[in-house]
């Protein structure tokens, strides 16, 4: 994907000064029925249009969900999935039965494109996830530094 070139380049570069994971202290965690939300955050920005986030979905149904689609009122949200360093954008993701869906750097994770204003550390951004089927869930993201390293990992 050649146009992503260079908004993939200075994602990653950002996506570099940042770690792995969730702690306790991580974001306020949220449910949706039997879909729960932990361990969300979005590492300050380096840029002024672009940023990335972060979370852990668990399925604690009995049947696959299916996260369609991620809205905030910051910008637009994109998801994607990063295999052998090549960052693809995915228009959806499945969640086992009894399973779980981690979002962290260098992996799958959220893109915010085209933002309103630039999140600042400390500040808390509202993303709200949408499943095929199911109720969205409301996620508190908070902004933590650009050199974040949660304390356990997804």
């Amino acid at each position: 994907m050649r146009p992503l070139a260079v908004p993939a380049a200075v994602l990653t570069a950002a996506l570099v000064l940042t770690g792995c994971g969730s702690d306790s202290g991580s974001g306020s965690d949220s449910t949706g029925g039997d879909i729960s939300v932990s361990g969300a955050y979005m590492p300050q920005p380096v840029s002024d249009d672009m940023a990335a986030g972060y979370l852990t979905i668990v399925n604690d149904t009995g049947k696959k969900a299916e996260l369609v689609s991620v809205t905030s009122d910051i910008g637009e949200v994109t998801m994607h999935e990063t295999v052998g360093g090549a960052m693809e954008e995915l228009t959806r993701f499945s969640i086992p039965a009894h399973g779980r869906l981690a979002f962290k750097s260098g992996a799958n994770h959220l893109m915010f494109d085209k933002l309103k204003h630039k999140p600042e550390q400390g500040q808390t951004v509202s993303v709200e996830l949408h499943f095929a089927g199911a109720d969205p869930v409301v996620v508190k993201m908070p902004v933590k530094s650009a050199t974040y390293v949660p304390k356990t990992g997804h």
